[in-house]
């Protein structure tokens, strides 16, 4: 899911709440207008109103139960299903069920805070100014998908009926681009190209900077299922299938209608939608009150640091040949690192050339020296209390890690990963995760690979926590020790 469809999902929930703020402010002025209707005079009681703050406390108090409502229908699902006349109409039942609750609660209470005639009218203020919010949203964000700003890129697998019946759906939906499809024989789909037969799929794919891929499971004899999943986990592509029957059940599926065709979408992780928004809030706020609680400690780190060998940096920021530290973010995508410096200056390459025979992990992508005679005094210390990854709550902070997550690798380090390998990079690398609280660097490399990959695929702010709780008795053991 990309940002800008998380960005309009997410805005949907301010700005009905501020709308329905707004329906209960016009509907006080209106009621305390006596002419509103030429040659009719409404009897008025500023009597029957609360005060203007009170007023305005009973309606933050039902916007939020009308958001509650307004979840539980289904309004706030990130991924665009419905039609805008649908949405509407599910607008129109939810206020409803909201005015005959509030209606109920003042009912049982026995007492009635403001004018009835008022209460409709938030009511019908409500429906009319939430509608238009919501037509304006989706205006705006079609004009963004016309002029091609985070259009969904589209490869479609196999040709027939099913196919022609997506293609339509595709051409009135601007969120996605079918950019063509793949078949062993040219179907001849008027407005969409044909790219080639099944065999070509890699080079498409990487030529056409390929999203998402649709697989319609029209021909029996084709059976590409198992190994196309394969190949979009590995490329962080979502892939999606049409299925001839709805038998299976498992985590991380989502299902869409094209036209009302069934669509199932197999996601990676359930990191998406409204657990990205989770994770990034708890990221955020975990950082940030992390990096007060430890600034202290941090500064002591850096003093030490620079005690230890003055003209060093106090970060690790810099390569032998002078270029940035990089590792590996999500889907591949490289970011400044940053983390205590805790070697000796320009002594990074010989992990590959003079120490390479003292690497106690041969056979993997990754290089573990024990007793590493690049490490410094101090720098023994931050290793042993892990102190030395504390700069990494900037990178969590900026957004390209994570608290929790799978360990960030160099880039040399990928390079050498199998296929399967890649399946980590599905989400943000972590401060810390499974693998480092199951073992930390004696842990296999494939089976760091298997804990991390069960993370990504059950993700949940409890596991977060825990892994964190987790991490600190982990730290206190190792210092102890």
């Amino acid at each position: 899911m990309k940002p800008l469809e998380i960005f309009f999902g997410v805005l949907r929930v301010p700005v009905d709440f501020l709308l329905t703020i707004a329906a209960f402010f016009l509907a006080y002025q209106i009621r305390l207008t006596t002419d509103l209707i030429p040659g009719i005079q409404l009897p008025v009681s500023i009597s029957t109103f609360p005060p203007y703050r009170e007023y305005l406390q009973i309606a933050a108090i039902s916007a939020l139960m009308l958001l509650g409502i307004f979840a539980l229908s289904g309004l706030y699902r990130l991924k665009r299903q419905e039609s805008l006349h649908r949405q509407i109409s599910k607008i129109l039942s939810s206020t409803l069920i909201w005015l005959f609750a509030i209606i109920t609660y003042y009912f049982l209470i026995r007492t009635f805070p403001f004018s009835r005639l008022a209460l409709l009218q938030s009511w019908l203020l409500t429906f009319l100014l939430v509608s238009l919010g919501r037509v304006l949203l989706q205006w705006l964000q079609n004009r963004l998908y016309r002029r091609g700003i985070a259009q969904t890129k589209v490869l479609l697998i196999s040709t027939g009926e099913v196919t022609r019946e997506l293609l339509s759906s595709f051409f009135k939906n601007h969120e996605y681009r079918c950019i063509g499809y793949l078949d062993n024989v040219d179907a001849n789909l008027e407005g969409v190209k044909y790219l080639g037969g099944f065999a070509d799929l890699e080079k498409v794919v990487r030529e056409k900077n390929v999203e998402k891929i649709i697989q319609c499971r029209e021909h029996p004899g084709i059976s590409l299922e198992g190994t196309l999943l394969d190949f979009c986990r590995e490329r962080q592509i979502e892939y999606s299938f049409v299925p001839t029957q709805l038998e299976m059940q498992r985590t991380n599926i989502e299902i869409e209608t094209y036209r009302g065709l069934p669509v199932i979408t197999m996601k990676p992780t359930p990191l998406d939608g409204w657990g990205r928004v989770a994770k990034r809030g708890f990221d955020f706020l975990g950082a940030l009150l992390l990096t007060i609680v430890f600034s202290p400690i941090m500064l002591v780190c850096a003093i030490l640091i620079k005690l230890d060998d003055r003209k060093a940096t106090i970060l690790f920021k810099y390569l032998d040949d002078g270029s940035r530290v990089k590792r590996v973010g999500q889907r591949g995508r490289l970011f400044h690192f940053y983390k205590f410096r805790t070697m000796k200056p320009n002594t990074h390459n010989l992990r590959y050339t003079d120490l390479a025979h003292l690497n106690t992990r041969e056979g993997t992508p990754m290089v573990k020296i024990k007793s590493d005679p690049r490490v410094t005094k101090i720098g023994r210390f931050l290793r042993h209390t892990s102190l030395d990854e504390l700069p990494q709550l900037f990178n969590v902070l900026k957004g390209e890690m994570s608290l929790v997550g799978p360990r960030p690798h160099l880039p040399e380090e990928v390079a050498n990963y199998k296929k399967h390998h890649r399946f980590v990079l599905t989400v943000k690398p972590g401060i810390t995760g499974m693998a480092q609280i199951s073992g930390r660097s004696d842990l296999d490399f494939e089976q760091e690979v298997k804990l991390d990959s069960y993370y990504i695929e059950h993700w949940s702010i409890l596991m977060d926590l825990k892994i964190l709780l987790k991490t600190i008795q982990v730290v206190f053991k190792k210092y102890e020790e």
